[in-house]
């Protein structure tokens, strides 16, 4: 079975900084994976390359199974990235705007879907409300009803709960949770909540000045470390691997 994502050797750098340094990982099928790392680390970088949104170096990347840019209609169809931006067009309705976002991916007669995924995250009753009304934490729940609108196999959350409310970040990984372990999407994390990907997720790799300096089971960094949390183990690969230069 082809690896949900799979990245080798990706480097990327914008002049003189290295911002990924030949950056490897395999992400499964159907895994809930979480990519940790201190800011600057280079994690939203990887993910724009992920994306399609920024072109690395060299490196390969392919998401279930097709190359970003050699086959990128079929790459950017398998993924739905929540960015940590506010991005928003300002003249739709919440509706408007998943019917717009359906319609890239040429999904007609999609709002069954749409339904589903305003009931889970909390929007139905903003559906005909205009994007400008909305607070910053209904904002970023439409970011994330704008990704999964067509059904990815992949969805890449990059600080999806940052700044928002606690109802939000249950109702939203009530729901995520059902996608991963119910419907088989495979989902990669970034957070600074250390708690919530250790409650989520099943692997884990750490980003520190562009390179990956630790990667694997969780259950498995925990007793390697003998800690009891992730947020143990982070801060002691983070002292081990020095923390001058952080970028």
């Amino acid at each position: 079975m082809e690896p949900a994502i799979e990245i080798r050797d990706l480097r990327k750098s914008f002049g003189t900084m290295q911002a990924l340094k030949g950056v490897s990982l395999l992400v499964p099928q159907g895994d809930f994976f979480a990519l940790l790392g201190p800011n600057g680390a280079g994690k939203t970088t990887l993910i724009n390359a992920l994306a399609g949104l920024s072109r690395p170096d060299s490196g390969v990347l392919r998401v279930m199974g097709h190359d970003v840019l050699k086959d990128y209609r079929a790459a950017r169809r398998s993924v739905g990235v929540v960015p940590q931006e506010l991005v928003f067009d300002p003249f739709f309705t919440v509706r408007e705007t998943l019917r717009i976002q359906s319609g890239y991916f040429g999904l007609r007669h999609n709002d069954d879907w749409i339904d589903d995924i305003l009931f889970n995250l909390q929007l139905a009753d903003k559906a005909e409300a205009n994007m400008r009304a909305l607070s910053g934490g209904m904002k970023r729940r439409v970011l994330i009803a704008q990704a999964l609108v067509h059904r990815p196999p992949v969805i890449v959350l990059d600080e999806p709960t940052a700044g928002v409310d606690v109802e939000l970040r249950q109702s939203l990984w009530k729901f995520i949770q059902r996608l991963n372990q119910k419907e088989g999407h495979t989902i990669l994390l970034t957070t600074h909540y250390l708690d919530e990907a250790e409650a989520l997720c099943r692997h884990v790799a750490i980003l520190k000045q562009g390179q990956i300096v630790a990667m694997d089971e969780i259950r498995h960094l925990l007793q390697s470390y003998q800690s009891e949390s992730l947020e143990e183990v982070f801060v002691s690969i983070m002292h081990q691997h020095g923390s001058q230069g952080d970028q």
